[in-house]
């Protein structure tokens, strides 16, 4: 008779079962204490980066530059890429956190060999580190929403809503970062992430009007995420709302529902041969 403490069998049935034991909670608490006693400082500092940016492009910049044109109506160039840099935030940390951070847990620290060697299934391990990346987003992205609110670059109500649609934005994000790191099996590899993030960050309308470059040009920029996510916050903290918000959303919807699915049946099909 085995003296040893068993863990509780998985009380999903269903499509579920075997890849989700409901305990996605225990994943995240475990990431979250690891973050308040060991990276708190790398974690904040990536606040920073967006507010100098705007500080230095927006304010600086920005005196020279004036208004520029967005769905039609003139707004100061600082009000322009605030929201901009609200979505890069929330990109980056989702990011940062899905790819990078999950890399050493999976190659190196060996972590989600332990978490699945319990009831834990993949789908509990992916939400967990899915949403421990959403965490780092909201940071960002919050942190960032408060200091654009105190400088008054945040023109209408709906501005209110742009904290959620950076958790959109973060989500999407951190489910295709898990998916694709799971790919990954050298370090070396994350350079194709930050190869990808770059040109990203600089062309998505982040600086100036997508309608500078040539149509063709337009149409590939606006099938990249940060695209629909820098229009997507714009939207809403100018109040310039069209219909093509709801688009956006839809973007990042099936972007999630993407990412989360492939990551499962990756971390399936590497901890549970």
């Amino acid at each position: 008779m085995s003296t040893g403490i068993q863990a509780p069998p998985p009380r999903i049935r269903g499509p579920l079962r075997g890849i989700y034991a409901g305990n996605t909670r225990a994943v995240l608490a475990r990431g979250l204490k690891v973050v308040a006693r060991n990276n708190y400082l790398v974690v904040l500092s990536g606040f920073f980066e967006p507010v100098f940016y705007l500080l230095s492009m927006g304010l600086g910049l920005g005196a020279l530059i004036g208004t520029v044109q967005f769905n039609g109506h003139d707004i100061a160039y600082a009000a322009y890429i605030a929201p901009a840099l609200m979505a890069v935030s929330a990109m980056n940390g989702a990011l940062y956190d899905s790819t990078t951070n999950v890399f050493f847990r999976m190659r190196y620290g060996k972590i989600y060999d332990q978490m699945l060697s319990t009831s834990l299934g993949p789908l509990d391990v992916a939400l967990g580190e899915i949403l421990l990346a959403l965490f780092r987003g909201l940071l960002y992205a919050g942190g960032f929403m408060a200091v654009t609110t105190l400088l008054g670059l945040n023109l209408s109500w709906t501005a209110l809503l742009a904290v959620p649609a950076a958790l959109l934005i973060a989500f999407g994000f951190a489910s295709v970062g898990l998916a694709a790191t799971s790919y990954m099996k050298s370090f070396q590899h994350l350079d194709v992430v930050f190869f990808v993030m770059l040109p990203m960050f600089l062309l998505s309308a982040t600086f100036f009007p997508i309608e500078v470059y040539p149509e063709v040009v337009q149409w590939v920029i606006k099938a990249l995420p940060l695209w629909h996510a820098v229009d997507l916050i714009r939207q809403l903290t100018t109040g310039f709302v069209t219909p093509g918000l709801f688009g956006h959303v839809t973007y990042f919807a099936v972007m999630i529902l993407l990412g989360v699915t492939l990551a499962t049946r990756r971390l399936r099909a590497l901890f549970l041969r």
